[in-house]
């Protein structure tokens, strides 16, 4: 299997987690949260993991979509590796006529390939501060 560059890798499930067919499986939702995950949405909701889990198959998608059923496509994408097992990204996304910046950390437990989403929050942007 593969290694890939740690920043790298965090980008790569990332973007998968804003795939509508990603979010729709519970199976791969679980690969890539961390057991430990937690996340502030943008509307302030503290989410576990087991509730994430629970939520997204229901979920609207607009994490992940356009507002016209396009997936969005995050802009400004940035990464820094922290520690050697510790991945920051942030970016912003626009949907729907709302933008949203973000920020994730990613980690890897010691020996581990797959790197998965620990912390995640969304934080609305107001049309001034675009």
């Amino acid at each position: 299997m593969e290694v890939l560059d740690p920043v790298a890798a965090a980008v790569a499930g990332e973007l998968a987690l804003l795939e509508p067919s990603v979010r729709a499986s519970r199976a791969e939702s679980e690969r890539l949260l961390d057991p430990e995950f937690t996340e502030v949405g943008a509307s302030g909701r503290w989410w576990t993991r087991a509730a994430m889990l629970d939520a997204l198959t229901d979920m609207d998608d607009v994490a992940a979509l356009d507002g016209q059923g396009a997936p969005c496509v995050p802009a400004g994408v940035r990464g820094v590796l922290l520690a050697p097992d510790i991945v920051h990204l942030t970016y912003e996304l626009a949907f729907g006529g709302r933008h949203v910046r973000r920020s994730s950390v990613w980690r890897r437990q010691p020996d581990a390939v797959l790197w998965r989403l620990y912390y995640h929050q969304g934080t609305p942007v107001p049309p001034e501060h675009r």
